[in-house]
């Protein structure tokens, strides 16, 4: 199954929680202070990337099914 998921780097505060929550979809570029998705990340559970973006304390992240 997969997802479809994206940050708005307008309310990304690079807190890392997506990272901690779903290491396998999203990592935090320092550089920029922010998270970014990696490759494949719309291939991670569902269920994983919406735990990630619960977590996430600026509701940057957003994940819908993939239609």
């Amino acid at each position: 199954m997969t997802a479809r998921v994206s940050i708005d780097p307008g309310r990304c505060v690079g807190s890392g929680d997506c990272a901690l929550t779903a290491p396998g979809a999203f990592e935090v570029d320092e550089d920029a202070g922010q998270a970014r998705l990696l490759a494949g990340a719309e291939h991670t559970d569902p269920a994983e990337l919406q735990r990630a973006a619960y977590a996430c304390p600026t509701q940057a992240i957003r994940v819908l099914p993939e239609s």
